[in-house]
């Protein structure tokens, strides 16, 4: 077959070129973890890596001046206080002498 384009079987749709990723250092827990969602997926441990990177990937972004007012509503700074880096420091490093 001629300017035929065969994917080899478990590459997901939509991916023409794959890059190879290594982790090092992975837990045993989460790699047993891994395997039995997988298994329940019915993937390869490999696709099922893929999975849970893509679904990761898309996570909703984060909007730092939502959190903040989110934060400041919750805990509202008290009146009269005013923090500044060498109160901050100072408080930090209070009782460790």
């Amino acid at each position: 077959m001629t300017g035929a384009v065969c994917e080899p079987y478990g590459v997901p749709e939509g991916y023409t070129s794959m890059a190879t990723l290594t982790i090092k250092n992975v837990p045993e827990r989460l790699v047993r973890r891994l395997k039995t969602q997988a298994s329940r997926h019915r993937r390869s441990l490999n696709l099922e890596v893929i999975a849970c990177l893509e679904a990761a990937s898309h996570a909703a972004p984060v909007d730092p001046d939502e959190i903040l007012a989110t934060a400041r509503a919750i805990r509202p700074t008290p009146v009269g206080v005013k923090l500044t880096d060498r109160v901050v420091e100072q408080l930090k490093n209070y009782g460790r002498r």
